[in-house]
């Protein structure tokens, strides 16, 4: 593939040195150094303990077998776009078991199988934005749908590995539209739910992980403002770094700490819906991806990666330009950063409705300027 150049900050705390490409990918999931990604309804991986990044190769892990017509529709980048293809989320557990989000439905493959397959249909909006695993084995998602009339809204719990699925916590009606994210704290042992998406529905939750029979233990850490809408979140020794996802404001970079409280630490050129950390403990960075959501404060046409080394200072450290097609059919311009725990010292990029890179995965190295 020919290289596109990708502005990068010349002088920061960080810098990235790109390695690899490859077209037809998205980045879903780190599991340690093994990055997990999908072209289309194939999950493959790359082991970057075993190959050195500049020559890495994905290999073909399982499948899952959509609606005949989707096969047709994911070979396309543009149709891909256009249907929402492919697979949105992936939790690997420790066994190698693995639950995916894919339109209209959960999916599970168990260990050594070469094939997903349908444990749950999605009844309300298509599919959940991520899929989270705790070290117990128990998997959540919570609900995203439009949602206009602010119906009651569950969060999905399985404890059998992904084979059954059971309501495990529900909001009631009038309290939010739905549910962004939940995130594991290894650090707190705890889960941080993300809801949204006017005044009080806006919300930064922080529960057990068995979710307290019955959600006795949610307890709500911050809401009732835009400053409180987030569907991505990166836990830290120190706190909760979290970034806003609002049109409606200019958004930032918040640092929630261990005693609780709230600072702004850094400035976003728009709506950001993606977040990763990358690094083993004490050399690790953070990085914020920005997305193209037009509106009288998002005016910008970059997609934006904003990195931090000491979560204080964050710099733009690479942007793409959005293409020309509509995103009411053809999706926002956004770049995807990867679930999971990655122990490497590289960031992995999909970047979607961009000029020249759209569906291009990109493996950055992260150095210190």
């Amino acid at each position: 593939m020919t290289e596109t150049p990708v502005a990068v900050a010349p002088s920061s705390a960080l810098k990235l040195r790109r390695t690899g490409a490859w077209r037809g990918i998205r980045v879903l999931a780190w599991d340690g150094d093994v990055l997990y990604g999908c072209r289309g309804y194939r999950i493959v991986r790359m082991n970057l303990r075993l190959q050195a990044a500049e020559s890495a190769k994905w290999e073909l892990v399982a499948c899952f077998r959509p609606a005949w017509w989707r096969n047709f529709t994911s070979r396309s980048a543009l149709s891909y776009r256009l249907v929402r293809d492919g697979f949105h989320a992936l939790a690997v557990l420790e066994d190698r078991t693995m639950v995916g989000a894919v339109p209209g439905a959960l999916v599970t493959r168990i260990q050594n199988s070469g094939e997903f397959r349908v444990t749950h249909r999605i009844q309300r909006g298509i599919r959940p934005l991520h899929v989270t695993a705790v070290p117990s084995g128990t998997i959540y998602w919570g609900e995203y749908f439009d949602n206009r009339q602010r119906a009651e809204v569950h969060i999905y719990a399985s404890t059998d590995r992904g084979s059954t699925w059971q309501v495990a916590y529900t909001f009631p009606e009038g309290s939010i539209r739905h549910v962004h994210n939940i995130v594991y704290d290894r650090w707190s042992d705890c889960l941080w739910i993300l809801t949204g998406d006017e005044g009080s529905e806006c919300k930064v939750l922080r529960a057990s992980c068995d979710l307290g029979s019955g959600g006795r233990s949610v307890e709500v850490v911050l809401a009732g403002n835009q400053q409180a809408r987030a569907v991505a979140a990166i836990p830290t020794q120190s706190g909760l770094y979290l970034s806003t996802d609002t049109p409606f404001e200019k958004n930032h970079v918040y640092r929630l700490d261990r005693a609780g409280k709230v600072e702004k630490v850094g400035d976003l050129a728009s709506s950001s819906i993606f977040g990763c950390r990358v690094g083993s403990w004490g050399s690790e960075a953070m990085f914020f991806s920005t997305m193209i959501e037009p509106s009288d404060v998002n005016t910008g046409r970059e997609v934006k990666i904003s990195g931090s080394r000491d979560g204080t200072n964050w710099q733009v450290l690479a942007s793409w330009t959005k293409d020309n097609f509509p995103t009411r059919y053809f999706q926002y311009g956004n770049a995807f950063l990867p679930d999971g725990d990655n122990s490497t010292n590289y960031l992995a990029v999909t970047t979607i409705a961009v000029e020249h890179e759209d569906l291009v995965t990109t493996l950055w190295e992260v150095e210190s300027a």
